[in-house]
């Protein structure tokens, strides 16, 4: 009896001990980062003479509590998404993809190119397609030379990664100004994409389809990361290479499918923003939205549901802060800042949990 007692007492105890700790690691990593960044954000916009309850205040109201304002954040989340499942994808399988940019404006290049030529040439859901699909494999084979250099060289993808990502966003520019430049247009950009050939909207809304795709692609991205063997084999791989070589799994070939796919779903990223959106791509234009995602998709903890609703609230921010640095003077700019100061947090509360958890061990 006194046995069982112990047992029971040490279970009950464990408990509420266990869900404090989850609490705690909660604040830490996730919660503690979001509020320290709006913080550290609303000290600098005082400091040069802003309201930050003012600034707050107009972004919610633009983009959460305005029906058209709630339309631009949800078809901006779209491209935000593709790109989620990229990261999503490269992360868990222990690689550092940091060449999104270049990879989403040669995917939105490529597509804006192709897709106004086959109007006309193909049916509408078929110049989608291909121009979905060409930026899927443009994006995958700018990755081609990074995958290599890391499967069979050992050598450091964040480097590589990065410094293909420069040249994809000067080759897109190029492209635009020498290669695919609409002769009709004295501005620099693509042939533009009818509106009534881009993908449709949603329920007689602005808010492009793409949402819809974008949304599936996570979540999918989730599933397969999770649920399937070769997500296990990918994930096994990140996690122990040497571990995963001995268990007889090919980690130069895992490695270059990981390169493939996570830079696929990033060309579709561009692709999603053009053929939903844009129409067109304008030299020199570079939303940098790969490197803005990557602290979203850490704060997710590389969960795909988590990783929609840091899109969602994001985009929110996105949109809302145009306005608001409209109304107060503020640059827009200053997301950026608001994204600096989240990776900073970001990084002291990992750090933090980090050096709370070896002590406790």
């Amino acid at each position: 009896m006194n046995s069982s007692s112990a047992g029971t007492d040490t279970a009950g105890v464990a408990g509420p001990v266990n869900e404090r700790s989850a609490l705690q690691r909660l604040l830490t990593v996730t919660v503690g980062p979001i509020v320290a960044a709006f913080l550290l954000s609303a000290i600098i916009l005082a400091m040069v003479g802003v309201n930050p309850l003012t600034y707050y205040g107009y972004i919610l109201e633009r983009s959460l509590f305005s029906g058209l304002g709630l339309e631009q954040t949800a078809t901006r989340m779209a491209p935000l998404l593709f790109l989620c499942a990229s990261l999503i994808i490269a992360f868990r399988a222990g690689i550092w993809n940091l060449g999104t940019d270049g990879q989403f404006l040669l995917g939105a290049v490529v597509s804006a190119a192709t897709a106004p030529l086959l109007v006309g040439v193909l049916p509408g859901w078929a110049v989608l397609a291909v121009g979905f699909a060409l930026a899927a494999f443009v994006g995958a084979v700018w990755s081609i030379i990074p995958a290599l250099l890391k499967a069979y060289q050992g050598v450091n993808e964040i480097i590589t990664t990065l410094m293909m990502s420069f040249l994809g966003v000067l080759m897109a520019s190029t492209l635009v100004k020498l290669v695919f430049r609409d002769p009709n247009t004295t501005v620099p950009q693509t042939r533009t994409l009818p509106v009534e050939d881009r993908l449709p909207r949603l329920f007689e809304t602005s808010i492009s389809s793409g949402l819809v795709w974008g949304l599936v692609a996570v979540l999918l991205v989730h599933l397969m990361m999770t649920r399937t063997s070769f997500g296990l084999r990918l994930r096994t791989v990140g996690a122990n290479p040497a571990a995963a070589s001995h268990a007889g799994l090919s980690v130069p070939l895992l490695t270059l499918a990981t390169f493939g796919l996570s830079a696929g779903f990033a060309g579709l990223s561009g692709a999603s923003e053009i053929l939903g959106v844009a129409g067109n791509v304008r030299a020199n234009w570079n939303p940098a939205y790969g490197l803005m995602v990557i602290p979203l998709v850490f704060l997710a903890r590389f969960h795909g549901v988590g990783a929609i609703v840091l899109v969602f609230f994001y985009s929110a921010l996105l949109i809302g802060s145009e306005s608001a640095a409209r109304r107060l003077g503020v640059p827009q700019d200053f997301t950026l800042v608001l994204v600096a100061s989240l990776l900073i947090c970001l990084g002291l509360g990992e750090y933090i949990d980090h050096h709370k958890r070896k002590k406790e061990r």
